[in-house]
C-alpha cells in the first residue's frame, strides 16, 4: 500500500513508518519541516491534499506531547488545535481530493474515559470529563467526519506506550536510576499501556483488517496499578521502587497536568481480542524488560 503519516517523525511515528516499510508499504511522511527527515519521502502540510489523493491509506498520529510541560492556557491551546486542527485539515483535504485513499487510522488516546477509579473501560463506555477528554472526543469527531467520504475509519485510543527512547518511560527512568523512583500519590490509580512494539502491530493490522473500524482501544490486556507500575520497573532496574511522590507535590509542579498522573483508567482492549490480535507484550514485566535492555 501507498501510506501517507502525519506525526511520522514522533516518539510513535518513526517506529510505525519503519515497521510499515518493513512489511514492504511505500511511506509518504506529512512534516511541518519538510526537509527533515533523511528516510523516505516528505512533504510539508500544504501539499497534504496531494498526498492523500496518491494514498491508499493515511495514519495520523500528529499531535504535540501531552506531558511537554505545565498546561499554561497556551499549552493546552496547542495540545488541543495540534490534533483537532491537524485532523480537520487532514480530513478536509481527503474530502477534496479527486482519488481518496481507502481507510484512515487515527490516534487518540484513553484520555477519551475521563478519570473513571476502578470501572473497567472497553469500547462501549461513554466519554469523560476533563480536559483531555474533551480534546480526545473533539479529536476522534474531526477522524470521524472522514467515513462521509467513504473511508473505513479506525480510532486507536492510545494507553501509556512504553519504548526506552521517548515518551513517558523515557522519564521515569533517570529518578528510578539514581534511586528515587517510586508510586505517584497513593500508587492505587489503573495505568492502561501498550508496548510501542504493539502499536506498530495494531497499526498494520488494521490498514490490512477490514473488521477494524470505530474505537480500537490499543491498550495492553492487562492493565497495573500505577504501584505495580512502578515495582516491576524497580525489578527490571534492579533498583528500589519506595520513594513515593505526594500527589501535592505532583500539584505544586505540574498544576492541573498533575490529575492525568494522579487518576487513571481500567481500559481493556476487546475489539482488538474480538478481531484476534495477538500482542506480543501482553504483559508488563516483559514489556518494561523489552524497553530498557
Amino acid at each position: 500500500m501507498r501510506v501517507l503519516v502525519t506525526g511520522g517523525t514522533g516518539f510513535i511515528g518513526r517506529a510505525v513508518c519503519h515497521a510499515l516499510r518493513g512489511a514492504g508499504h511505500t511511506v509518504t511522511i506529512v512534516s511541518r519541516d519538510a526537509s527533515g527527515e533523511a528516510s523516505g519521502d516528505t512533504i510539508g502540510w500544504e501539499a497534504v491534499g496531494q498526498g492523500a489523493a496518491a494514498a491508499d491509506a493515511v495514519v495520523n498520529l500528529a499531535g504535540e506531547p501531552i506531558a511537554g510541560g505545565r498546561w499554561s492556557p497556551a499549552r493546552k491551546e496547542a495540545i488541543l488545535e495540534s490534533r483537532v486542527g491537524a485532523t480537520r485539515a487532514l480530513v478536509d483535504a481527503v474530502g477534496l481530493a479527486t482519488t481518496r485513499p481507502k481507510v484512515l487510522i487515527s490516534a487518540s488516546a484513553v484520555g477519551y474515559y475521563g478519570a473513571r477509579d476502578d470501572e473497567p473501560l472497553d469500547e462501549t463506555a461513554g466519554a469523560g470529563s476533563g480536559f483531555l477528554a474533551e480534546v480526545c472526543q473533539a479529536w476522534e469527531g474531526e477522524a470521524s467526519r472522514a467515513e462521509a467520504f467513504g473511508l473505513r475509519v479506525v480510532r486507536l485510543r492510545f494507553g501509556m506506550v512504553l519504548a526506552g527512547d521517548g515518551g513517558a518511560l523515557a522519564r521515569m527512568l533517570p529518578p528510578f536510576r539514581a534511586f528515587v523512583g517510586g508510586p505517584l500519590g497513593d500508587g492505587q490509580q489503573w495505568t492502561s499501556w501498550i508496548h510501542r512494539g504493539d502499536v506498530t502491530g495494531l497499526v498494520l493490522a488494521a490498514l490490512v483488517n477490514e473488521g477494524y473500524r470505530g474505537a480500537i482501544n490499543a491498550t495492553a490486556p492487562e492493565p497495573v496499578r500505577n504501584r505495580d507500575f512502578t515495582a516491576a520497573l524497580g525489578r527490571v532496574l534492579v533498583r528500589p521502587a519506595a520513594i513515593r511522590v505526594p500527589a501535592m507535590v505532583l500539584r505544586l509542579a505540574l498544576g492541573e497536568m498533575a490529575d492525568v498522573l494522579l487518576t487513571g483508567q481500567r481500559v481493556l482492549p476487546r475489539a482488538a481480542e474480538r478481531l484476534g490480535y495477538r500482542w506480543q507484550y501482553p504483559e508488563v514485566l516483559g514489556a518494561l524488560r523489552a524497553s530498557v535492555r
